[in-house]
């Protein structure tokens, strides 16, 4: 299948059409896109610190998983139908008063399944926080 490039601006589409809202509320973007690849950044935001002031854990698995649909979306050339199969993350460290950058790599993308490792970091310091491994079903 031919890999076809893919703009940030295009891949910022594909998030705002086609993300729930509790998603688009997290205020990620798209840094970077390329072949298999792409970089998101989750905004440091007050709504989302967990008590202790370190950014809760369910939004850097949110932000995992919506980095692993971007980084299949541009090796595809576009958005097709997927769902989340497995998704497996571990914690390294609190992220507090940061953004976070989050850069989905895939590993293998086959014509039904994807496969990535997904590295959250400080974007300040560039600290690794937490890594995580997605599987995606692809449907389209």
């Amino acid at each position: 299948m031919p890999r076809m490039t893919m703009t940030t601006a295009e891949a910022d589409k594909i998030l705002s059409a086609r993300f729930a809202p509790w998603v688009l509320d997290l205020g990620l973007t798209v840094e970077a896109v390329g072949e298999d690849r792409a970089v998101l950044r989750l905004p440091w935001s007050d709504r989302l610190a967990r008590e202790g002031g370190g950014l809760s854990g369910q939004a850097l698995m949110a932000a995992a998983d919506t980095a692993t649909v971007i980084a299949v979306s541009a090796a595809r050339g576009g958005f097709v139908p997927m769902t989340t199969v497995q998704q497996s993350t571990s914690f390294q460290r609190a992220v507090t008063g940061a953004d976070v950058l989050i850069e989905a790599v895939l590993t293998k993308l086959g014509r039904r399944m994807a496969f990535a490792d997904v590295t959250l970091s400080d974007a300040d310091s560039g600290v690794l926080t937490a890594r995580a491994s997605t599987v995606y079903a692809i449907l389209g």
